[in-house]
């Protein structure tokens, strides 16, 4: 009778245990509940449905204009041959699709080696809503404010140190494809570099985050948000510089300055020698006859 007896009690302290922390468990969530409640202004709480209904807007948006692309989870599709017809956007995040739709370059025509830049086809209020509809398949950039680009907020010595530290970075990181005046250039299999001044900065940080199509990512460890920030600060006053060589053609490079120069001036040399020649041969014809 005791082994029962103590048997029973062990089983029994262990439902006590089980059902305390059960309860225990209860008591906490209706706590957290209750201090959420108490904490959540109803500005944040407002705040909140409204980034839903954007995630809804821009789901319906989606669902029309981009599955047929990139499924209709944005998990992308890929044909029985293959053919990627467009990558997942799990993960891009809204910095992503504020470019890619913002710029023109989605949607696409037809797929392709590279999306060119080209008219908008949503409003900024539709962009926005897609955006906020692909942030929320996975996390990933968000899009950068004007205080990350921008270099307005320093004094006039940090803005100079910024734009230096700019030219350096981009000597190191761009110009292999962008070309030095920041002009673009060819890339290979039919890619290319397209032009980067005159580029809405918001535009060139977000390339720097995502890496759209051809371009690498240069996410936060590869260039910091500061050093980033220098990059464009520097393309910034690419327009502004006064050219002290002449004609720029440009900015297209040595190559193209190269072929200009032996086309257009060794060209017009070469025409003025046959010039020259042509005539002092009819002046010693004309002595000799008389």
């Amino acid at each position: 009778m005791r082994i029962l007896n103590s048997t029973a009690g062990r089983l029994s302290r262990h439902r006590r245990g089980r059902l305390a922390g059960a309860l225990l468990l209860l008591v906490g969530l209706v706590a957290a509940g209750g201090l959420y409640t108490a904490v959540m202004t109803p500005a944040s709480a407002e705040k909140t449905q409204d980034l839903a209904s954007q995630v809804e807007e821009g789901r319906k948006l989606f669902l029309v204009n981009c599955a047929t692309c990139h499924g209709i989870n944005g998990e992308g599709i890929t044909t029985d041959r293959g053919n990627n017809l467009g990558p997942s956007l799990v993960g891009v995040g809204a910095a992503a699709v504020d470019f890619q739709v913002g710029t023109g370059r989605m949607p696409m025509a037809q797929p392709g080696q590279q999306a060119p830049r080209k008219e908008v086809a949503y409003t900024a209020e539709e962009t926005a809503a897609l955006a906020a509809y692909v942030a929320s398949l996975g996390p990933g950039p968000a899009i950068p404010g004007e205080g990350d680009y921008s270099i307005d907020g320093l004094d006039s010595q940090a803005q100079e140190a910024a734009i230096v530290r700019g030219s350096q970075l981009f000597l190191t990181n761009c110009t292999a494809c962008h070309n030095f005046a920041g002009s673009g250039g060819a890339m290979p299999n039919g890619g290319y570099a397209p032009q980067i001044r005159g580029v809405e900065p918001k535009y060139i940080y977000e390339a720097l985050l995502t890496g759209p199509q051809t371009m690498p990512t240069f996410s936060n460890g590869n260039l910091s948000p500061e050093e980033k920030r220098d990059i464009i600060a520097y393309l910034n006053t690419l327009d502004e510089e006064t050219p002290i060589g002449g004609f720029t053609l440009g900015g297209l490079g040595p190559v193209a300055e190269g072929l200009v120069g032996w086309v257009v001036g060794i060209g017009v040399l070469v025409g003025f020698a046959i010039w020259i020649g042509a005539h002092t041969t009819r002046s010693t014809k004309k002595k000799v006859g008389a």
